[in-house]
């Protein structure tokens, strides 16, 4: 029996609708919990959870048959389960980590089980194959002979630690998902839903497009405005690269010196305050300081990095001859003024709250999201109207809950990773292998550091292999003598590496699609404009005063411009390789620039 005209039209009707409740259930969860004080973790964070899973099993759910139906029994499951431990918070945490009966067994098992599958849906298999390795070693490594193996966790004590207690999946970490990223995320899709993402444009362009290689300067300054709230190098690429790609094409630039451009400058988002795409916040989590003090430190690493991208593209349009944009293409003053408020307001309402009062970074972004959304009913001429006005408002929602959900699969993931490892004591054991291969030396234990963040870097999101190699390295690196703040920093810049390094070089790979470039050639462009990004970290470390801008500001500003200028000969020297002995001059005096006479 075929369905009625009627019913077959309004089916999807339905479907929208209950995706639109589900993205207004989530984001309003996550903006209420700024304004209604401090609530249970047992009870918040399972919720989140609950939340995230529809969106990964459901709405994401792609593939066979198959791998659709048991998303949807797996976010049946997991909403049960999280629904469970929410009502039942009061009684669990009276059990101090130990689960009880067949019923929290079967419980503990499954939950974790769909946040495994979570993040194999959500970000491929590397995560959750990390993850059930640190589970299997929490569960039979004390046979393990050596100093690797553990005495041994009784199975109702790892099982409930990680599931009913606050040191797996309800951890810390997945407390800056709940209260700090999932309202920042928010933020950025409000913006970004009306005309804030015309107005990054219009800015840069104005600023940069008649300037030499003019179109790669409009996509950096683009990507650091959008970036610093987006955090997200993806989103960044696939905003920013859609304007800035064709028309550094149609200027004639080499496609993939074009998709370079872009996948380089939308890879420092991740690294651009006031987001850092979460690893501010988890930052602040990690050191128990406050975020002032991360943004302080981050701001002038941040530019230095857009700075060599800006470098590499002077020396690249002097070499190629790339031309400024046309005058048709600048926007006039009018059409910046115009569409300048739709983010300088919400941007202007966050900085004013984050540095000018007491109040904590998740307030001040739900004062910026309420700036942003009474911006979505205006166009620049006026009201838009109330269908457009609910159409941007729906589309921010569904964009942030989605994003909300991939972030949590993420952390809630690396939860499991970072609780066995509490648990077992690996942590301390690898900070020893860490200082026995280094042989006690600083430079040695940061170099292996950088290549373990590298290589976990090229199969794991980028905040989760900081999270992990931090918990791991952080302490040998620290009883070498780095300060904290520099070992994090240092790790998490690292941990973006792949962004833009082969073999996985995700940016890469998406810029090249959109401009139809060879993905390797886009690569090999890519690493030398981004060489801050290799270099930058090191910098930190030998020029320490550069992170220090609220304690010693005249100090930060000569190692910044001490680095600046290292970094615009290293530059140089890559960009003009095929000039021999000069290239290779002009980088080693930028290698001695940036480490000799360290401030």
């Amino acid at each position: 029996m075929s369905m009625p005209a009627d019913d077959r039209s309004a089916a999807p009707r339905i479907a929208t609708g209950i995706v639109t409740l589900l993205a207004f259930l989530s984001v309003g969860f996550h903006v209420t919990l700024i304004f209604t004080g401090l609530l249970p973790n047992l009870v918040v964070r399972p919720l989140h959870l609950a939340l995230a899973l529809p969106w990964v099993f459901v709405i994401g759910a792609r593939g066979s048959l198959f791998e659709r139906a048991s998303g949807w029994l797996c976010a049946a499951a997991g909403i049960a389960i999280c629904l469970y431990i929410a009502l039942h918070a009061d009684a669990l945490g009276d059990q101090y980590g130990y689960t009880e009966g067949w019923v929290q067994r079967l419980g503990g098992i499954l939950i974790l089980l769909m946040v495994l599958e979570m993040a194999r849906r959500a970000v491929k298999l590397a995560l959750p194959s990390l993850a059930v390795i640190a589970l299997l070693y929490g569960l039979f490594g004390q046979h393990l002979p050596g100093e690797f193996g553990h005495p041994g966790l009784p199975f109702d004590s790892l099982l409930g630690t990680l599931t009913i207690a606050e040191g797996g999946l309800w951890g810390p970490l997945t407390g800056v998902s709940v209260n700090v990223v999932a309202v920042f995320i928010v933020l950025g899709a409000v913006v970004g839903a009306g005309h804030g993402g015309t107005g990054f444009m219009n800015v840069a362009t104005r600023l940069a497009g008649r300037l030499k290689g003019g179109a790669a300067k409009v996509s950096v300054l683009a990507s650091a405005l959008f970036g610093s709230i987006s955090g997200s190098a993806s989103a960044n690429v696939a905003s920013t690269g859609a304007f800035t790609i064709p028309t550094m094409k149609r200027l004639g630039y080499p496609r993939s010196l074009a998709a370079a451009v872009e996948a380089v400058a939308s890879s420092g988002g991740q690294i651009m305050p006031p987001l850092m795409g979460a690893g501010a916040f988890v930052m602040v989590e990690l050191l128990s300081t406050t975020y002032d003090v991360i943004v302080a430190a981050a701001i002038l690493p941040a530019i230095l990095f857009f700075l060599a991208v800006w470098f590499g593209i002077d020396w690249f349009a002097a070499r190629n001859g790339l031309r400024p944009m046309d005058a048709s293409e600048i926007p006039d003053r009018r059409a910046v003024l115009t569409t300048l408020p739709f983010f300088a307001i919400p941007f202007g309402a966050l900085l004013i709250v984050l540095f000018g009062t007491g109040y904590t970074p998740q307030y001040a972004a739900g004062i910026a999201i309420f700036a942003a959304t009474a911006m979505l009913p205006l166009n620049t001429d006026g009201f838009a109207g109330l269908r457009v006005t609910w159409e941007r408002v729906t589309s921010a929602s569904i964009d942030a809950a989605r994003q909300i959900a991939m972030i949590a699969s993420i952390i809630l993931c690396a939860g499991i990773i970072i609780g066995v490892l509490n648990m077992t004591g690996l942590g301390v054991k690898v900070t020893s292998a860490i200082l026995s291969f280094s042989g006690g030396q600083l430079w040695a234990a940061l170099l292996l550091t950088a290549l373990a963040c590298l290589i976990l870097g090229m199969e794991v999101p980028t905040t989760a292999a900081y999270v992990i190699c931090i918990s791991v390295a952080g302490p040998a690196l620290q009883e070498l003598g780095l300060p904290p703040l520099t070992a994090h920093l240092f790790v998490f810049w690292y941990a973006l590496l792949s962004t833009i390094t082969p073999p996985v070089c995700g940016t890469v790979f998406i810029a090249a699609g959109m401009a139809d470039a060879p993905w390797l050639k886009v690569a090999g462009h890519s690493m030398r404009l981004g060489i801050g990004l290799y270099i930058v970290p090191l910098g930190i470390v030998a020029n320490p005063a550069l992170i220090a801008l609220t304690e010693t500001p005249l100090f930060a500003l000569g190692a910044f411009v001490k680095l600046g200028a290292g970094l615009a000969l290293m530059s140089w020297g890559l960009v003009n390789i095929k000039t021999g002995l000069r290239a290779l001059l002009a980088f080693a005096a930028g290698v001695a620039v940036v480490f000799a006479f360290g401030i």
